[in-house]
């Protein structure tokens, strides 16, 4: 018999170790993640009185598909528009974490004694958490739908940002031993040049797709469509120089703004767990005791400082990014370790062979350290606020709290001068990464297509007409499209020095779209700089005065917002962005657990006691909005709340009640199915079904009557017995035991 693969043999090693281990921390009442970690240390190579894994290889590769997973799951809960909102917040505390964290890691590094370059790397080490890790965290914690996990999230997004960045200096260095500046800002653009672009083209293309697609699906294909897209992503972020991770975590982000994405979520659920499962049981293989032993101190220093210090440091962040106490105590706390991009910094620090070979085990075994305590430096967050927030004086909360107002957006304000400037430019360079995208589209491949195939002039000539052709309505947007704009009329009313900065923006939009024409020209055929700029001037001129390039702008215009907002306007209503400090609305599902199952909403104390209202249930494909008081709570209806964070997630446990087991074992009753055969003398012979009394007299269900050879299933109330009739029924056995021996039918 043929050998089955090696890895067969590890994945039933890894699989059932960690689901021994989960059910062992389960029962101690620990995060998942610990029993993960526990058990990749014991079918790990440091741990020798436990079966090892063989193929360490292709663990690698599980694990490493377990972190797209992971990635995918979260970029579906977070899309685009909330990054938008925690961005700048977010970047703020970055920021303030990276410059404490690595000065931190710089001289904790030299106060071992280490070269300079360890240190460097160490710094960026600890300046990176793990995403993975707090989001299982939140998971297991049962914190996922808390309002203060977004700014987390947002924050997360930030890091990994910073991360790719980060490496690109790190290379740089290592190669040169210089900073390249240029090299720097370079990826900085390219980033986000291809952020840009996935998201436009992502959004516009994929919602699309799957609306075309919809009446063909099925879940077995959604699954397959979803993974796959997501699949692609990563591909074309390595092809870009990115990380698996940032591929993944844009594709979901993507897929979030669709119709399907509450299914995609639910159905990949299962596999994320278990690729996850196995990426966290290779982190818990790197563990090794002989590291524990012989780098006590930095473990333990380097531990302590990421514990400590990066969570002090991510709460200022957080506090000087305009949140609450309470809030950024929250948040802060959740940034206490460090975990994948830490692994991938040292590993290229080892590529480079610039940092000492012990330093990534003492990185691993930090990382493990970190991650064991995280879920209990979380917890700590509610106890150490209750506690600091009486000591604080109330001049320092008043001063903290008029500072986090600046912070809030006011959507009342009107536009102004500064605000209109800010999104020309804005739109200018959305407008430019398309162009520039689509130009290299036609460059690399519909270029040299045409151009190989159509030789001379007019293989040129044929190549810039279809390259136009393309980029056209992109053009006309960049150069014209502020014409059909009325506020720009009213802010050329203003003073002089306004309308001297709009003239020298529209004329500066009219330029680049010139300039982009007429490099288009003079990449397929040789001619004259002034003779190309002439044809360009000539080529805007037609895409001014033509109403059908604007029209087909419009609708593509009209389409990505249609796919960017069709989720959203799934809602009963949108909850404008100026109350969402307040409130907002939540979609929870009735357990059958629930005590408000079979209760009218008249009954229930939701807008009384918690101050949340229900503004629609959902019903299979039913969809009642503001529900009448009379109606009842059925099983599995997704009910959306309105109200704050704090009063939903009061209200959350009654309606989402969670089985402390998941699967219930049926008490033992002694319900069979019995048969009888009618006499002639039979009381029920010549009677029908509902004046037999079968039901009424002995609790009984009549479920088929045998008349010969023929049957009669499910017989109706009005069949009538006959004699000789045989009468299969359901009943107790004691029932059925005076029903055949005494036949008092």
């Amino acid at each position: 018999m043929e050998g089955v693969p090696a890895l067969f043999f590890d994945l039933a090693l890894i699989l059932i170790t960690a689901g021994v281990t989960t059910v062992i921390f389960k029962w101690l009442k620990q995060p998942l993640v610990l029993g993960y970690i526990v058990a990749g240390f014991l079918i790990g190579p440091h741990f020798t009185y436990f079966p090892v894994i063989s193929d360490t290889n292709s663990v690698a590769t599980w694990s490493e598909i377990g972190m797209v997973f992971l990635l995918f799951a979260i970029g579906l809960e977070f899309s685009f528009k909330k990054l938008k909102k925690v961005g700048g917040p977010g970047a703020i505390m970055v920021l303030t974490e990276l410059i404490i964290m690595f000065t931190t890691g710089f001289f904790v590094g030299k106060l071992f004694g280490w070269q300079k370059m360890n240190c460097i790397f160490l710094g960026c080490m600890l300046s990176i958490s793990s995403t993975s890790i707090i989001v299982k965290a939140f998971d297991d914690l049962k914190l996922k739908n808390e309002k203060f996990t977004t700014h987390v999230i947002g924050a997360l997004v930030v890091e990994d940002l910073v991360a790719v960045i980060l490496m690109v200096i790190l290379s740089t260095l290592s190669v040169g031993n210089t900073f390249n500046g240029g090299e720097l800002v370079l990826s900085m653009l390219k980033l986000g040049f291809f952020l840009i672009i996935w998201f436009v083209f992502g959004i516009y293309l994929i919602p699309s797709f799957l609306k075309l697609i919809r009446r063909f699906m099925t879940e077995e294909t959604l699954v397959i469509i979803a993974i796959g897209l997501c699949f692609m992503m990563v591909m074309l972020a390595n092809y870009a120089g990115f990380s698996s991770a940032l591929g993944a975590f844009v594709m979901g982000s993507i897929m979030a703004e669709t119709l399907e994405a509450d299914i995609i979520h639910k159905l990949i659920t299962p596999i994320k767990n278990l690729f996850a499962a196995i990426f966290f049981v290779s982190v818990g293989m790197m563990v090794d005791p002989k590291i524990l032993i012989e780098y006590t101190w930095p473990v333990v220093v380097i531990a302590l400082a990421v514990m400590i210090v990066k969570t002090l440091s991510a709460t200022a962040g957080m506090l000087i990014s305009g949140r609450d106490i309470h809030t950024s105590l929250k948040a802060g706390f959740c940034f206490c370790q460090i975990g994948e991009f830490s692994f991938i910094i040292a590993s290229l620090g080892m590529s480079f062979k610039v940092i000492d070979e012990y330093l990534y085990p003492i990185i691993v075994t930090v990382s493990i350290v970190t991650t064991f305590f995280t879920p209990y430096i979380i917890r700590l967050a509610d106890p150490l606020y209750k506690w600091i927030n009486p000591r604080i004086p109330e001049k320092w909360k008043q001063a903290m709290t008029n500072y986090s107002e600046g912070f809030k957006i006011n959507e009342n304000t009107t536009l102004t001068f500064k605000t209109f400037v800010v999104n020309q430019f804005k739109n200018m360079l959305i407008y430019g990464c398309i162009i520039f995208a689509l130009a290299l589209i036609c460059f690399s491949v519909i270029g040299p297509f045409i151009v190989n195939n159509v030789h001379g002039i007019w293989g040129g000539l044929i190549a810039i007409a279809v390259a136009l052709v393309i980029v056209s309505p992109f053009i006309w947007a960049m150069a014209f499209k502020y014409r059909i704009s009325l506020t720009n009329s009213r802010l050329l009313t203003k003073n002089a020095f306004e309308r001297h900065v709009i003239v020298i923006i529209f004329v500066l939009r009219y330029l680049i779209a010139i300039t982009i024409i007429t490099y288009i020209i003079r990449h397929f055929i040789t001619i004259n700089f002034f003779a190309a700029v002439g044809i360009a001037i000539g080529f805007s001129i037609i895409l001014a005065i033509s109403n059908g390039i604007m029209k087909f702008y419009d609708r593509l215009e009209k389409n990505f917002m249609e796919n960017l907002n069709k989720r959203q306007k799934q809602a009963s209503f949108i909850v404008p962005e100026v109350l969402q400090q307040n409130f907002h609305l939540e979609k929870v599902v009735v357990s059958p657990l629930s005590r408000v199952v079979g209760k009218q909403l008249k009954d229930t104390v939701f807008r009384r006691d918690f101050k949340v209202s229900v503004v629609c249930i959902e019903r299979g494909k039913n969809i009642y909005d503001l529900p009448d008081k009379d109606m009842a709570f059925y099983p599995y209806d997704i009910v959306t709340l309105v109200g704050n964070d704090e009063n939903i997630n009061k209200v959350r446990p009654i309606i989402e009640v969670e089985d402390t087991e998941l699967i219930r074992e049926r008490e033992e009753h002694d319900m069979s199915l019995h048969s009888v055969k009618i006499s002639e003398k039979s009381p029920i012979c010549h009677v029908s079904l509902l004046n037999s009394m079968f039901k009424d007299k002995y609790n009984a269900m009549v479920i088929a009557i045998q008349r010969g050879n023929d049957f009669i299933i499910s017989p109706s109330a009005s069949t009538v017995f006959g004699c000789d009739d045989i009468v299969w029924f359901v009943s107790s056995n004691e029932a059925a035991k005076m029903i055949i021996q005494k036949e008092e039918v």
